[in-house]
């Protein structure tokens, strides 16, 4: 299998105020919402960087497509990690987060490995780590 992860998935409760969060409070750009012409299709995609993109898709929808029962969340199956480039705008990007609604779930902070971060969950319980890793830096 070679790397081409292009999409990452994330089932939310309630389409439209997902996507006020990512969209309206945190600032991602998007479309908005497409697919509604199709039933279990409506989904909203948000380009992160080159050749990834972050989708908004209803749990109910996701299972109905992969023919699984709705499971319960658990916020500890995976965590979104959004690396920056310094402390400060780790500890920005979390008050930005918490001011639009996500909760809290560890202030940010020097970490055991040399780094600083913090952890969030959005309105459906995902939880993201805002993180600066000094091996790590993005290239803006």
């Amino acid at each position: 299998m070679k790397p081409r992860i292009s999409v990452l998935t994330i089932g939310v409760d309630d389409l439209e105020r997902a996507l006020q969060f990512y969209r309206d409070d945190l600032g991602l750009a998007t479309e908005g919402i497409i697919g509604t012409e199709f039933e279990h299709g409506a989904v909203a995609f948000f380009d992160l960087q080159a050749g990834l993109k972050l989708a908004l898709f209803a749990r109910a929808d996701i299972a109905h497509d992969a023919g699984l029962p709705v499971s319960a969340r658990s916020a500890t199956e995976f965590t979104i990690g959004h690396n920056v480039g310094s402390t400060e705008e780790v500890d920005q990007v979390m008050q930005q987060a918490v001011a639009a609604g996500a909760r809290l779930v560890k202030a940010a902070g020097k970490t055991f490995w040399g780094g600083y971060a913090g952890y969030f969950q959005d309105p459906d319980g995902h939880l993201w780590e805002v993180v600066f890793n000094p091996a790590f830096v993005p290239e803006d």
